[in-house]
């Protein structure tokens, strides 16, 4: 409610209407006046309908409605007619001036002749009447209506009585409408807090959702000081982590958890509301002119991440209604700011993955080979690799254990990710040292034997959810002859001048099974043949009708494409993959591997 004196009075309100001439008709007036005025539940309107109601009572020059502000112990004008313009600003003390007496003795003053009452205490000196009239409660004051007058002698016993009985509507009248005004009050304030809860929800940067805690905690009270400390776990220390006029020039200081008010609130995890810091024991000043502070925890279940504290200069500057009304904001508001902490470690930690990601990346494009042995003359060869994901668990390698030869090993890793990429450089890893035996003891070498003891070895790391299809193929240009090997991996492409399909050569997946032997197979080769190997993510593409791309495309890529070099071939399939697959999004890792035979 807004303390708004008015202009003056209209002439009507001046003048009043006649007195009632008998007493019945006395007590029909009263009683429709009452009913008015107790139909009227908004305060400002109702302090504007009194004076004119009163007017249909009594005549006067100037009015005014007192409420009692019961903490200060005080009467202030809440409404006036008659008035100067600044009239809100007077204060009057219980027993202080005419209305002052008439509240402290609970009992009409009627004065005839305002030069003669010394207690007369007011703006207008130009009145000679007053009537001043305590509004009463339930036996208790809680204002009173105070009526001037420029002629003496104006009010009599009789208007006294009749402003005696109408006070007692008024009082009623006050009461209801500062019920409905408490009650729309409360509605507002559950409205206000559904809606600083959703807007609070949906930040996630810590520090800009501790700066809108402190701007929407004003739209519930209007504080001057307001902190926000938040509970380091490791230190056990409240850390201030935004400051709203924290006291002028005060200092800014951590708390350990049971030192001082914010301490002790944290601690307990309980409210903490002062009328008067300077008599309680925990408080530490560091706001010079603090006064009475509020201190609530911000909890989660059981545990408490820090507090709001609310410091004013003024006593008895915090309520009961304050503290319920914070503790339902501190409640969202610890939510809000433990999930802007866990969102700020998700980031931190999505930052840290996908910088080692993209390390692991580069890592693992570096282990690949760039192009094929330089004592390789007789064969043009290329290789094109894309993974699904940061990581892929593709494979591919050229080795050249001896002159007039190469080994070409296609492999494909059990899931995707970086568990698939670790287990694939393994994989590699026993493809280079398996293949570069061949150097030491050549007549213990087989093609199919690589796969054997790369089977055995993986089977025994005893990593039963991952397995990796192989294709190994030895060149042997001086017999002109590739001898193949397969543990799984889609058949290879072989295309001559007059003939395109797979090397059906099937095989169990390396590491599934202890004691596997796996077949060979030998295939003359001839000047302008092309071989081609692809793990599944090229043989499985899927176009958006669920379609997969299949062995027959693959082959007849192959065929169009036999002609040109080998990085031609390597990349016409991939261009012709990803326009298969159209808007579907690529669900596998993809290799292939071309090698030419030019001699």
């Amino acid at each position: 409610m807004t303390d708004r004196p008015q202009d003056q009075p209209s002439e009507a309100r001046l003048s009043g209407t006649a007195r009632p001439a008998t007493d019945t008709e006395l007590l029909s007036t009263l009683f429709e006046l009452g009913r008015e005025v107790t139909s009227v539940l908004d305060l400002d309107e109702l302090l504007a309908k009194i004076p004119q109601l009163i007017a249909r009572l009594t005549k006067f020059s100037a009015f005014s409605v007192y409420l009692l502000d019961e903490k200060r112990q005080e009467l202030r004008i809440a409404y006036a007619v008659g008035y100067p313009a600044d009239s809100s600003s007077v204060r009057l003390s219980i027993g202080q001036g005419v209305v002052g007496a008439a509240v402290k003795e609970g009992r009409p003053i009627l004065v005839n002749d305002i030069r003669r009452e010394p207690r007369y205490r007011g703006p207008l000196r130009n009145m000679l009447s007053q009537l001043a009239v305590p509004v009463r409660r339930k036996g208790k004051v809680i204002g009173a209506l105070n009526l001037l007058n420029e002629v003496e002698g104006a009010f009599t016993p009789q208007d006294e009585a009749l402003l005696r009985q109408f006070a007692a509507h008024v009082a009623v009248a006050i009461e209801n409408a500062r019920l409905f005004e408490s009650e729309r009050h409360y509605v507002d304030t559950l409205e206000t807090l559904a809606e600083i809860g959703r807007e609070m929800s949906s930040i996630l940067d810590l520090d800009a959702l501790l700066t809108r805690i402190a701007s929407l905690t004003k739209r519930l009270i209007d504080y001057r000081t307001f902190g926000i400390l938040l509970l380091n776990e490791e230190t056990e220390q409240l850390e201030m982590k935004l400051a709203v006029r924290y006291g002028k020039g005060a200092e800014s200081k951590n708390f350990k958890l049971g030192e001082g008010l914010v301490g002790w609130a944290a601690q307990h995890k309980e409210p903490v509301l002062v009328s008067d810091v300077s008599q309680d024991p925990r408080y530490i000043n560091l706001v010079a002119d603090a006064r009475s502070e509020l201190v609530i925890p911000m909890l989660i279940k059981d545990r408490c991440i820090g507090v709001f504290d609310l410091e004013s200069p003024e006593l008895d500057a915090f309520t009961k209604e304050h503290q319920e009304l914070l503790t339902l904001l501190a409640s969202q508001a610890a939510v809000a700011i433990d999930n802007a902490r866990l969102y700020e470690e998700v980031t931190r930690n999505e930052e840290r993955i996908e910088k080692e990601l993209r390390f692991a990346r580069r890592v693992q494009i570096a282990l690949l080979p760039t192009e094929p042995p330089k004592t390789v003359r007789d064969a043009d060869v290329a290789a094109r690799f894309e993974s699904a994901y940061e990581l892929g668990g593709d494979i591919h390698d050229f080795l050249a254990p001896e002159a007039n030869a190469l080994v070409v090993a296609v492999g494909d890793v059990s899931g995707k990710g970086a568990p698939a990429a670790l287990y694939g450089a393994y994989a590699a890893e026993l493809v280079r040292s398996r293949t570069l035996r061949r150097r030491f003891t050549p007549d213990r070498f087989s093609v199919s034997g690589v796969l054997q003891a790369m089977n055995t070895t993986l089977h025994e790391r005893q990593l039963e959810a991952y397995y990796c299809t192989l294709c190994y193929a030895f060149f042997d240009f001086s017999r002109r002859v590739v001898t193949l090997s397969n543990s799984g991996l889609p058949y290879p492409i072989h295309c001559t001048a007059t003939s395109c399909g797979q090397i059906e050569l099937p095989g169990v997946p390396l590491g599934s099974f202890p004691g596997v032997t796996y077949d060979e197979v030998t295939i003359q080769l001839a000047r302008g043949d092309v071989f081609v190997f692809c793990t599944d993510g090229i043989f499985e593409a899927l176009n958006e009708d669920g379609v997969e791309f299949g062995a027959a495309r693959l082959a007849d890529v192959v065929s169009r494409h036999r002609e040109r070099s080998a990085r031609a071939i390597v990349d016409a399939i991939f261009v012709e993959t990803t326009s298969f697959r159209g808007t579907r999004p690529q669900g596998d890792d993809m290799t292939a591997v071309a090698v030419k035979i030019t001699a």
